[in-house]
């Protein structure tokens, strides 16, 4: 972010929530002033059992999920199919809870969505490559990259590739982390699921991928090179 002073302000891509997709999950869990009303809404709690040892076996919760099917569709208790691709997660919320209304099945419902499955990968010259969940709807390139311990030395800033798959298709975008206003400008400063981000690493750190791939970098080798054609140069003179 070469050139970002001090107090200075840059305009960056508008924010744009994370939406729904086939074979995302979703936790979602409605409540009520009367709770027994809500319980018909709400899939049961999984206990799954996690290890052994002197204390016995241990017993861990993992709240049940909506996955999405491919049609973009959840099978809601009492209300049957829903089409929830393309929403956010609080259009999600706000459709259960007027199709809830109308049906006139509670008066007052809560609606809380969450993404349990959410996540982006981070791969290439990091320090920490691999997948990481988004916690947060707008999750920046920034942060991302945070999360996989920040770029190695050798990562090559300036053209950082964001793969992005939108409607079957993957649509690649080059992000220049030292240029601040084609960063935030940029479609990708906003990541969404299951984007990949991918730091090339620079010349120097390819060449080291191979044993010999730096040998013509090494000065003692061309000084080795200059002694023996030096040697060759004086046995054919004499």
């Amino acid at each position: 972010m070469q050139g970002f002073e001090n107090g200075q302000t840059e305009a960056v891509a508008p924010p744009v929530r994370i939406t729904v997709q086939p074979d995302d999950k979703l936790a979602i869990v409605v409540t009520s002033k009367d709770p027994e009303l809500a319980v018909a809404f709400n899939l049961a709690i999984a206990q799954y059992r996690i290890g052994s040892g002197t204390n016995g076996s241990m017993t861990e919760s993992k709240a049940a999920a909506y996955t999405i099917d491919p049609n973009g569709d959840i099978d809601f208790p009492l209300i049957g199919k829903l089409h929830v691709a393309g929403m956010n997660r609080y259009g999600v919320a706000e459709l259960i809870k007027r199709e809830i209304i109308s049906r006139e099945l509670v008066k007052d419902p809560v609606v809380t969505v969450e993404y349990l499955n959410a996540k982006i990968s981070v791969l290439g010259d990091v320090k920490n490559p691999g997948e990481y969940p988004i916690e947060r709807d707008n999750m920046t390139l920034l942060q991302a990259l945070s999360k996989a311990g920040d770029l190695n030395i050798t990562g090559e800033r300036k053209n950082v590739l964001v793969v992005r798959e939108d409607e079957g298709k993957d649509i690649a975008y080059r992000v220049d982390l030292t240029d601040t206003k084609s960063l935030m400008d940029s479609p990708a400063y906003y990541l969404r699921q299951n984007d990949v981000v991918y730091v090339e690493p620079n010349n120097t750190r390819k060449r080291q991928a191979t044993e010999t791939a730096n040998v013509f970098y090494n000065p003692s080798i061309w000084v080795s090179v200059a002694s023996v054609l030096t040697s060759i140069a004086v046995i054919i003179f004499r």
